[in-house]
């Protein structure tokens, strides 16, 4: 026999079949046991398939691999294949509400009542004596046509539920509707249709429009030439695909009709109720993971637009629990049918034909009676059709409006308590998980430190030479005092030692900031993606590390040498084998300040403009380094310092054989060995100039083979280091 305190919901939809299994625990109180989610062979909307075959496939499915004994059940159909009527009633004593009611069904549905299986629900407000029904209605032969397949399969449900009454019972017992709630709009856009619900205290209000996810896959069908199967597979794929931008134009007039069957549905029920303060828009259903929708919606809407992420008032324990947080968004349905078959719905209207019912109930008792069952059906039938009547008079009493006062009291003060936390469980404390986070990823400082001992390799290398090659262009050199670091001697063949030294290198990790590739969001004149000059490395999107270099050169012309031996080193060196991130810098990398001048005073040599220094071209935020040149003379000692940020692992790719604690020392001290600081007390450089150098280490996921990489960054970056050439 089924159990009364647990209850499996089952939605049949057009693309899947979602399944929860409920327990209740006492106290208006649920426990989550089970949930599946069976996609079908095919969307149903599919040209040309027998819908009714691939749902039996997936029954099929569902009955195999769960078992849905012992439970009680709950099925939906849809919106678009039923009727939702609402009407106010005149003043009338409760007892006469039925037979009221029974008349409004008359004229509300287009069938006659003998051909219908219907049921209703009133609705009180708590500050209004007004009393309206809603009246939900489904014909017999599609009702029988669904419970003959589910009987195909062994499936005998207690409930037949529409669906957009299911969300509502699901969204009101997870926010806890009360008198306090406010207007709220639910909207579960489906494969085929879409249905919206208008919630305000003590009441709602229910509407299907043919707008759905089968409309979206049609546009694509009709833009791109495309197959119907391979359009749905771009559409549930399209914030991924290189071409997002083109799927969602394509898409764009479906969203177009989509918020504006949502505003004809608001602006009539708010004609019907003139004090209705709709406010906040809630979205279920798999549609609503396109990117943009929701910000599309709530420009168009004017108010708040939120799609359920997790249920909070229930979860699933154990390894199952991240998958049921992950489908929390096509799961509404299910869960209010569940929360149905456990008594803690919030709107009733069971469209369950009772002559199905008698005989669900009475096989459950076949074991028990034998033989007798033959006989115990003649007196059991007319010993049931009593109960039947009392739970339809049972539900169709008015509430009364003290009993209804006190119970949204009650609920207000719960909600209070929940909001100021009392009732609630304290915050996790992750500081130890993040200090053992901290020896992650060593290697890629390994790497990091070894690209800066190249680049001062590369300066070494011409330091000996530098004013040489300068005074055969017929450059004037400025003098430098004997034996300091840049003395030509006699010869002008320049003193072989360290090109730069270090004052201070600093890293910093900046993760990725998602972007927009829909094209949807606002922008002037028109709409449009993200302002041009927001990223103008275009590296917004990836996760990398900001490398800050400052150093002095005592060497002539250190504007001329910086871009001979830096800027080259990175052009070269943006894109290798084995580093797992790209070199990416604005053009120029780097500025160079005359020691004792401040860069805007410093001029630019005259006929060679294409060295001048950009005045702080980067625009990409971050810490600012602490300024160096303190407006001294020539030659004042900068107190060396070697700094850099701590890199945490979390969204940068993983390298091989990462080396610990000693790589990282054995990179720190190759890097002494090219870039020595030198003491201030013994130190003899006259530096000649100031120089800044920053570039991104930014991890970019490859691309499809023959491409440039993902969404084109590669691109980018290889063109913004070849700017400073």
């Amino acid at each position: 026999m089924a159990s009364s305190n647990v209850c499996w919901g089952i939605e049949i939809g057009a693309a899947a079949i979602k399944a929860i299994k409920m327990e209740a625990t006492g106290e208006g109180r649920i426990k989550v046991l089970d949930f599946a989610v069976i996609q079908h062979p095919k969307v149903l909307s599919t040209p040309g398939i027998d819908a009714n075959d691939v749902v039996r496939v997936s029954l099929g499915a569902l009955t195999s691999q769960y078992d849905l004994t012992k439970a009680s059940i709950a099925v939906s159909v849809p919106g678009h294949s039923a009727f939702a009527r609402f009407a106010k009633l005149p003043p009338v004593e409760p007892k006469k509400v039925p037979d009221i009611v029974k008349f409004e069904a008359m004229q509300q549905i287009p069938f006659p009542l003998d051909q219908v299986e219907w049921d209703y629900q009133t609705f009180v407000s708590p500050d209004s004596p007004d009393v309206e029904v809603g009246i939900f209605a489904i014909t017999r032969e599609r009702v029988t046509e669904r419970l003959a397949m589910l009987e195909e399969v062994g499936i005998t449900p207690n409930f037949v539920v529409l669906s957009p009454i299911a969300v509502y019972n699901a969204v009101a017992y997870d926010l806890e509707f009360g008198a306090q709630t406010p207007g709220t709009i639910i909207v579960d856009v489906g494969t085929t249709s879409t249905d919206l619900v208008i919630a305000t205290p003590g009441r709602m209000w229910v509407r299907t429009f043919p707008i759905g996810g089968h409309q979206f896959t049609e546009a694509l069908v009709n833009q791109f030439q495309l197959s119907y199967p391979k359009a749905e597979k771009l559409k549930r794929e399209a914030e991924d695909t290189k071409h997002a931008r083109q799927v969602f134009q394509a898409m764009r007039p479906v969203f177009t009709d989509l918020a504006q069957d949502i505003q004809r549905s608001i602006g009539y029920y708010q004609s019907l109720n003139k004090d209705a303060d709709l406010t906040r828009l809630i979205g279920v259903g798999s549609t609503f993971r396109l990117p943009g929708l929701r910000k599309y919606l709530k420009q168009q809407l004017s108010m708040d637009v939120y799609r359920i992420e997790q249920f909070k008032r229930t979860n699933l324990e154990g390894e199952k629990a991240a998958a049921f947080d992950e489908a929390a968004l096509n799961l509404a349905t299910a869960y209010g049918l569940a929360l149905q078959g456990l008594g803690l719905n919030a709107v009733g209207g069971n469209l369950m034909p009772v002559s199905v019912l008698r005989r669900s109930m009475w096989k459950d008792k076949v074991a028990w009676f034998g033989l007798a069952a033959g006989v115990a059906a003649l007196a059991g039938g007319v010993m049931f059709v009593r109960p039947v009547k009392d739970h339809f008079d049972v539900t169709g009493r008015v509430i009364d409006p003290v009993i209804q006062a006190s119970l949204s009291r009650a609920n207000d003060l719960k909600q209070q308590a929940d909001n100021a936390g009392v009732t609630a469980a304290g915050e996790p404390d992750y500081r130890a998980a993040n200090m053992v986070a901290l020896l992650e990823k060593q290697g890629i400082f390994d790497m990091i430190s070894r690209d800066l001992a190249q680049v001062f390799e590369a300066g070494n290398a011409q330091a000996g030479t530098w004013a040489a090659s300068l005074a055969k262009t017929g450059a004037a050199v400025a003098p430098v005092a004997p034996g300091a670091v840049g003395d030509t001697g006699a010869t002008g063949a320049g003193v072989a030692g360290p090109a730069f030294n270090l004052v201070d290198f600093q890293t910093t990790y900046e993760p990725p900031t998602v972007a927009d590739p829909t094209g949807l969001a606002p922008q002037p004149g028109g709409y449009g993606g993200p302002a041009a000059d927001a990223d103008p490395l275009k590296i917004a999107a990836y996760p990398r590390i900001k490398c800050e270099l400052l150093m002095t050169t005592s060497q002539p012309e250190a504007r001329r040498f910086v871009k001979s031996t830096v800027d080259e080193w990175l052009n070269a060196n943006a894109k290798r084998e084995a580093v797992p991130y790209t070199l990416v810098f604005s053009d120029p990398a780097f500025s160079v300040t005359d020691v004792g001048r401040t860069a805007s005073a410093t001029p630019a040599p005259a006929g060679r403009d294409d060295f001048a220094p950009a005045a702080d071209s980067r625009g990409l935020g971050g810490r600012r380094q602490p300024t160096v040149d303190r407006g001294g003379s020539v030659g004042e000692r900068i107190p060396p310092r070697r700094t850099t940020g701590i890199l945490i692992g979390e969204g940068l790719p993983s390298v091989a054989e990462q080396k610990g604690t000693q790589a990282v020392l054995a990179a720190a001290d190759d890097l002494n060995k090219v870039a020595p600081i030198t003491p201030p007390e013994e130190s003899v450089v006259q530096p000649t100039g100031t120089v800044r150098v920053t570039w991104y280490a930014v991890f970019i996921p490859p691309g499809p083979p023959g491409e440039a990489g993902a969404a084109g960054v590669t691109g980018a970056a290889g063109g913004a280091a070849g700017g400073g050439q």
